[in-house]
């Protein structure tokens, strides 16, 4: 309602085309490494005499996963920091970034082309990560976690004598992923702070955010706070009074 209010029901988009493209292009490099680098077809085995070969299909199987992931975070990351800057423009009521090619003309004048994934701090520590490590370690988190957990639920948990055994197996691993996600969070948020994180932008400036030495110090930081998880609920505000009252 407020940003409504304030930008009128188009504020609600900011920075989609980007985001759009961003998930365009992880698409795309997921599906050419795919067929570059095939995986065969892995069968599930329930048999819990055969867990150990189980279990080694599932790490070959996630550590493929892993990989693609991986690349495609990379390639993709760029325009993920550009949906990000044009979305926390709201705070400072900038315009700074608009389309996305003057956004990538506008980062490379001021900031290279390292600009996307790594910013200039200083001479001690010449460069700090714009997101891209705590946004990959989430990744790998997730799907080690996620899958891991599907396995030994499905091996242990599931009776292949149960009539709807391989209903449920279908489901385990989607069930997980939503657990999971919400322990994996906190990644994903230091990443997106971190991407905006002194670039220019009131919201990434004090007092609306300390210029953090690392991503290591953006999550101490939000760990003292007890906002390791701000955003993540969708009914509740995890916000501290502070950070309220200095925000509205």
């Amino acid at each position: 309602k407020h940003i409504v209010k304030v930008d009128g029901k188009k504020g609600l988009f900011r920075g989609l085309t980007p985001r759009i493209i961003s998930s365009t292009l992880s698409t795309v490099t997921r599906g050419r490494m795919k067929k570059v680098f095939p995986l065969e077809d892995m069968e599930h085995v329930s048999n819990k005499d055969d867990v150990k070969t189980s279990l080694r299909k599932v790490v070959k199987e996630t550590s493929h996963e892993m990989l693609m992931q991986c690349v495609s975070r990379v390639i993709s990351h760029p325009l993920h920091v550009i949906s990000m800057r044009c979305m926390v423009q709201f705070v400072g009521r900038e315009v700074k970034y608009r389309g996305v090619l003057s956004s990538i003309g506008t980062i490379l004048k001021e900031e290279g082309f390292l600009g996307f994934f790594v910013y200039h701090l200083s001479q001690e520590k010449l460069y700090n990560s714009r997101g891209l490590i705590p946004h990959i370690l989430g990744d790998v988190v997730f799907l080690w976690c996620c899958n891991l957990l599907a396995h030994f639920i499905n091996t242990y948990a599931v009776d292949d004598n149960f009539n709807q055994a391989s209903v449920i197996r279908s489901y385990t691993k989607f069930v997980m992923g939503i657990a999971v996600s919400m322990l994996t969070y906190p990644f994903l948020l230091v990443g997106d702070l971190m991407a905006v994180n002194n670039c220019g932008l009131r919201a990434g400036l004090p007092p609306y955010s300390p210029v953090f030495s690392s991503w290591i110090h953006c999550w101490r930081h939000l760990c003292a706070q007890g906002q390791l998880f701000r955003g993540s609920s969708l009914l509740f505000r995890r916000a501290p009074l502070s950070a309220t009252i200095l925000f509205d």
